[in-house]
């Protein structure tokens, strides 16, 4: 069966408002469903080795990675540490019984301010690049989600990088908004549109990778399940399954790039919080080089099954909650096709007699 056969609902019989609304809703749920698992992960992380003042650290609502800086070891519902915790599970109990459900969501809304247009966008460019692509590529349609999700990565990355940088800086520094304002017009006067995009480059080489991969390997491995279980359609559970497999393939393949990713921007964090300017080189080459130096090539590879046991569930809620607006919004369009389509004749009935 072919990749196009098994693809669930056309672009071009739903609208990219619904497209839109069935990805946010997919993003509200992703967010609600993750954020819990990396909230313990960091109270754990907490525990064992406590937060100073001044100590960033990276929080995952299952859609973006977001650098957080510490106030003090306290402060925050991130990484305070009421009492021991022997595992996952008992964080979650104790969690729940001394500071209430609400603490498992902690950080949540000023994350969603950005995970959620970001991820609107990507989603809703994908499926609109992936319709043109189609007619435009004939024969190789097959590469078409390897295309789209790439520039569809780079599309919603350049988007969002200046707003990513605003958002760090204000935790950092703890500006007004007319301080940051100030700062954002000197360093533009100074170093010129660019500095906005700061860090663009690292994003994209762990991004637009993992996005080819996943859109690709998700189509597939949704065209071949719809062909093993003999259905026209792929069903909520068929999506689940390929998102969660391509999702994790992707993420093993571009771990390297997510460890380099992740050490820039805790680095770059911290020295901006106490005011120095970095005399280290901070290039994705320079940081790689570094780790292996200092870890070995496995520290390449750091934060294995950490990374697998949040991208593979993610990927899987998302793209299913996706797959499933978007069939909820196809028969609701038929429906009132159908229903546009009797009107005239009703109408029409009492001449006749």
């Amino acid at each position: 069966m072919s990749s196009q056969k098994s693809s669930s609902v056309p672009t071009k019989d739903i609208t990219p408002v619904q497209q839109m609304t069935a990805s946010c809703s997919g993003a509200v749920i992703t967010s609600l469903f993750v954020t819990p698992l990396d909230v313990v992960k960091i109270r754990l992380q907490a525990q064992n080795s406590s937060f100073p003042k001044g100590k960033c650290f990276v929080y995952c609502n299952g859609l973006m990675d977001h650098i957080c800086v510490c106030e003090n070891g306290n402060s925050k519902a991130w990484y305070k540490t009421p009492g021991c915790f022997t595992g996952t599970l008992d964080a979650f109990i104790k969690i729940i019984h001394v500071e209430g459900v609400r603490s498992l969501w902690s950080g949540l809304p000023p994350t969603l301010v950005m995970a959620v247009p970001a991820t609107v966008i990507y989603f809703t460019c994908y499926d609109q690049l992936c319709s043109v692509l189609k007619h435009r590529m004939g024969d190789r349609s097959d590469y078409v989600p390897l295309l789209a999700g790439a520039i569809a990565r780079v599309g919603s990355a350049t988007v969002i990088s200046p707003l990513e940088l605003v958002r760090t800086k204000m935790q950092s520094e703890k500006l007004s908004y007319r301080e940051l304002s100030a700062v954002i017009w000197s360093a533009l006067h100074n170093k010129g549109w660019r500095s906005l995009w700061r860090g663009w480059g690292p994003t994209l080489l762990r991004d637009v990778p993992f996005s080819a991969m996943y859109w690709f390997n998700y189509e597939k491995g949704k065209a071949w399940l719809c062909q093993y279980y003999n259905c026209s359609d792929p069903t909520f559970a068929i999506t689940f399954m390929a998102g969660a497999l391509s999702g994790s393939f992707a993420s093993v393949i571009t771990l390297p790039f997510d460890v380099v990713k992740t050490r820039r921007q805790v680095e770059l964090g911290e020295l901006q919080t106490i005011k120095l300017s970095t005399q280290v080189s901070s290039s994705t080459y320079h940081v790689m080089k570094r780790i292996v130096a200092e870890n070995g090539v496995s520290g390449l590879f750091a934060g294995f099954l950490p990374r697998l046991i949040k991208v593979a569930p993610a990927c899987a809620v998302m793209i299913s909650t996706y797959e499933f607006g978007k069939a909820f919004f196809h028969r609701y369009n038929q429906k009132k096709q159908r229903v546009t389509k009797l009107q005239p004749s009703t109408s029409s009935r009492p001449e006749k007699h």
